[in-house]
């Protein structure tokens, strides 16, 4: 089928939630027809987690459509591989490497690989940069001299903390993304060091933190020898690829509160100047109803979902069934994953790729001249892509999609003459359709690709002879192998073209 070019030549106009703000905002980019945007991207000690997945795929989305508007993006995720402890001070890619006997660096090539393969293979498309920490550690170590020679941070035996309370009593808003009270602010600890006692306040947070000589990830510094702190990386690559101030600033809910906090704080503290203009924030996935939780066996990977080798499911889904279920959910919004939600998901992706597959049949049905329904089908278009522009609300404009499914389905049906749609409004619903799911959404039919070319010879086989058998006027037997089929997912329509099928 056509599809319409990728760029449509027009800036729109698009509101967002900024969660610094709570409220949303009319967007307008620092330079005009460019986005700067940064995500903060995985912790690769492990395979990537199914609510990371989520996360992923609405930025890549976003990142799809401001493309589509027209705006040239400049799209930064960062790989985190240093500086992100646990809760007893261990860096996570160090523990990492201790279980599996391995080099720190081996644990992050790894799971960075894995990382990537199923970025694939939920069909996103790859960020403009994707700066690694270990990569930025002399950017990282620059700005945190640029915080100390400005008073927001002190040194203490090699360690060096953001001074939160001096932050705050220069009038600098810390607290205002997270909306968090000063009061609780200042009596929270926010670091998962043994050596808590060397902060001069329980608020304050490590900048660069004294490596012990067990620790295997250790870099020079003006200070000791150390590692970074988990929420500098960011704040230093954020700064080194879009500037001291950018667009769009992204990632989990879960982020919010310390990390995305300590990064306002950190960019302010170093120049003076919050980093991100927009703030963006997925919502959480739980599953059945509750958290996702290892220790208590609430929880499911990606893998999992596929492969359905899971007590929570009862089957597996295909990757694009389970983007097609992210898209059902706003992504400010928490998803539930349930087997009955997942299945409902796939029936309704298995109507969308099936409107696509017999949508070219009809070309050359349809009118020159203006039907009465192409007010219609322009009408459900500009509403579809109106639903985009409000903090790109992928539920509402999915729901479009489908009223033009049904249109087609209509057609199909012999319920809608041909007739009532002119040529020209056919050629932009096929090319808006080709543009939502495979440009916008990103997604394809990948449902029994395996033996897709098989299942049509066996179905054309069977309504062969479920012809012959209407011809004999064997209706009981015609009827059985009707009904057999829609057990088995398959509907089977009579009409005056013949016999057609589809999967329910």
């Amino acid at each position: 089928m056509q599809v319409v070019p990728y760029f449509c030549g027009m800036i729109r106009e698009i509101k967002v939630f900024n969660s610094l703000k709570k409220e949303k905002e009319v967007f307008q980019p620092i330079q005009q027809g460019r986005v700067g945007m940064y995500v903060c991207g995985p912790t690769v000690y492990s395979d990537v987690h199914l609510g990371n997945c989520r996360t992923f795929v609405s930025f890549d989305i976003i990142y799809r459509y401001l493309m589509y508007c027209g705006y040239k993006v400049r799209y930064v995720r960062n790989i985190t591989d240093v500086g992100h402890l646990l809760d007893d001070g261990e860096d996570r890619m160090s523990r990492g490497a201790k279980l599996d006997q391995l080099e720190p660096m081996e644990v992050a090539q790894r799971y960075t690989i894995g990382f990537h393969d199923m970025m694939r293979i939920f069909n996103t498309k790859s960020p403009s940069i994707e700066p690694r920490a270990t990569g930025h550690i002399i950017e990282q170590v620059t700005m945190i001299q640029d915080i100390l020679d400005r008073g927001f941070a002190y040194v203490k035996d090699g360690s060096v903390y953001f001074n939160t309370p001096k932050f705050i009593e220069a009038g600098y808003p810390y607290g205002a993304l997270s909306g968090r009270v000063i009061e609780e602010l200042l009596t929270e600890s926010r670091d998962n060091l043994k050596n808590q006692d060397e902060k001069n306040h329980p608020s304050d947070f490590a900048l660069w933190i004294r490596a012990s000589e067990e620790h295997l990830m250790r870099w020079p510094s003006p200070w000791s020898v150390g590692f970074p702190g988990w929420h500098l990386e960011c704040s230093a690559m954020s700064t080194k690829y879009l500037g001291q101030e950018f667009d769009i600033h992204g990632g989990g809910n879960d982020l919010k509160f310390p990390h995305h906090e300590n990064e306002v704080a950190q960019s302010m503290g170093a120049c003076g100047k919050a980093p991100a203009h927009y703030w963006l924030h997925t919502n959480m996935l739980l599953l059945n109803g509750r958290k996702m939780s290892k220790s208590e066996g609430n929880t499911i990977s990606p893998t999992e979902l596929f492969s359905g080798n899971s007590p929570h499911i009862s089957k597996g889904f295909s990757p694009m069934t389970v983007k097609f279920f992210f898209l059902q959910a706003h992504y400010r919004s928490p998803q539930d994953i349930t087997d009955e939600a997942l299945k409902a998901a796939e029936k309704g992706f298995r109507r969308l790729m099936e409107a696509l597959r017999t949508i070219d049949q009809f070309d050359g049905q349809f009118s020159a001249e203006r039907g009465r329904r192409d007010g219609e089908i322009s009408g459900i278009i500009e509403t579809c892509l109106s639903h985009m522009d409000d903090d790109f609300n992928v539920p509402n404009a999915l729901a479009s999609v489908f009223e033009l499914v049904s249109l087609i389905n209509s057609i199909k049906d012999g319920h809608i003459p041909a007739g009532e749609i002119s040529h020209n409004s056919w050629q932009a619903l096929k090319e808006h359709l080709g543009l939502m799911t495979s440009q916008i959404f990103g997604v394809y039919n990948d449902l029994d690709e395996s033996g897709s070319k098989s299942v049509d010879r066996l179905m054309n086989l069977i309504l062969e002879l479920r012809a012959d058998v209407r011809e004999r006027k064997d209706w009981v037997a015609s009827d059985k192998i009707r009904d057999s089929l829609k057990e088995a997912g398959i509907l089977v329509k009579d009409g005056k073209e013949g016999t057609e099928w589809s999967f329910i």
